[in-house]
């Protein structure tokens, strides 16, 4: 074994004076829609809901450990680092100082708060996460503190690759696949490096959002490169630039091995977890096992590990998620319709609608011309089946109407 391999056995004993072994679970439901024994690895489970807690608490001992006088800790976060390295900054006794955007939800201030007591001071400044960035690190060297990255650190890289010690060990043996999620790249190259040492027979595969797949960026630039627009939906992972010290490990990974998914099919599979599981996964939680369809073909009969990397998920958003899975699976729709301005015509439409269609918004947005109105109706249905069916009927009757579900910037102002 590598002195990588032995320092994340090291960093994995150190966690267990704060907390077990995160579970690594056999799930019934996906083993048996797929063919294979896929596990969960319940990083959701942690003492503050993600794997970053690892990370953090790791990089901390280290810097103690060479500067035991060393007292302020800073960092920025919009959420899950700020929470471990605040439980980091209460378990040392040592002062951390969380510079959070403006626009975080008071929920994740609320835990960060919880989580380091006394020991942490949050700060809220800027808009966006770059601006938090720009003023914790001008802070840290105003008051001589110690940066701590939530990825492009080594000590933060080998703490977090205790996850894959621990799936070794209560597993018992190799898995034939991880799927790993990628934001800033801390995760998956600290799981990847002692995988590739301890089971060198397992593969893997790196799953990013669609809005924000800086690994593939960088693998196609042979470099780490700032993406020019980042979806900041899932944004435990949402990140524009891979960290470079996570790419030195994952710079040898194929490109064909890093799926990207949509941001709204992520929302169905968070859906399924919770409605079929009660398993409440955040965005970035639900990556690994959202890629599980496009994989399908190639699981039956493999033991594969998916990474549920965090589960701080706030329920204000529950009826966004919904929102976006019933747009991607197809079973809501928008459309603006040019409604005659007659007596009946609200009712020919309504004739219109099959059993299952159900009008789930109508607004008049203008009066276009005399005779005629411009209408948003959101329709949701039992089956995407249903609309070109109920699409046909308007043809038929004459209705002109336009189907805006798609249309991104239409969807922002009306939706």
């Amino acid at each position: 074994m590598s002195a990588f391999s032995d320092q994340a056995k090291a960093a994995t004993e150190a966690l267990r004076a704060l907390f077990p072994p995160t579970p690594l679970q056999r799930n019934d439901h996906l083993s048996h829609r797929y063919g294979a024994e896929i596990l969960l690895k319940r990083e959701d489970l942690s003492p503050v809901r993600s794997y970053k807690i690892r990370g953090a608490l790791n990089a901390m001992r280290k810097v103690l450990a060479r500067d035991p006088g060393q007292e302020q800790f800073v960092c920025a976060s919009a959420g899950n680092h700020a929470q471990g390295v605040a439980y980091a900054c209460r378990h040392f006794g040592v002062r951390g100082t969380i510079f959070m955007p403006v626009t975080t939800p008071r929920q994740k201030i609320d835990k960060t708060q919880i989580f380091g007591g006394d020991a942490v001071k949050v700060r809220l400044t800027g808009d966006y996460f770059d601006q938090s960035l720009a003023s914790a690190q001008a802070f840290c060297a105003e008051v001589g503190g110690h940066f701590l990255s939530p990825f492009d650190d080594p000590d933060v890289i080998e703490g977090q690759a205790s996850v894959a010690v621990e799936i070794m060990a209560q597993l018992g043996r190799a898995p034939d696949l991880v799927i790993l999620p990628v934001g800033g790249g801390g995760l998956s190259a600290g799981v990847t490096g002692y995988l590739t040492e301890a089971a060198p027979a397992t593969d893997f595969r790196y799953v990013e959002p669609l809005g924000g797949a800086s690994l593939t960026a960088a693998l196609l630039a042979g470099e780490p490169v700032t993406l020019p627009r980042v979806d900041s939906f899932v944004d435990g992972a949402a990140v524009a630039r891979i960290g470079a010290k996570p790419f030195q490990r994952l710079s040898h990974v194929d490109p064909a091995k890093v799926l990207r998914a949509p941001e709204d099919r992520i929302c169905v599979t968070m859906l399924e977890m919770l409605n079929v599981e009660g398993i409440v996964l955040e965005p970035a939680g639900a990556l690994s096992v959202d890629v599980l369809p496009e994989l399908a073909r190639d699981l039956a009969g493999k033991t594969v590990v998916c990474v549920t990397s965090g589960g701080n998920f706030d329920f204000e958003r529950l009826p966004e998620v919904k929102e976006r899975a019933q747009r991607f699976s197809g079973v809501k729709k928008y459309f603006i319709l040019r409604l005659p301005q007659r007596p009946g015509a609200l009712r020919d439409f309504l004739e219109m609608l099959g059993p299952d269609d159900d009008i789930a918004r109508f607004e008049y947005l203008k009066k276009s011309a005399r005779n005629f109105g411009s209408v948003l109706i959101g329709i949701e249905t039992s089956r995407a089946e249903n609309f070109p069916a109920l699409f046909a009927r308007l043809d038929a009757a004459g209705f002109i109407y336009r189907d805006i579900t798609a249309d991104e910037t239409l969807a922002e102002f009306l939706i």
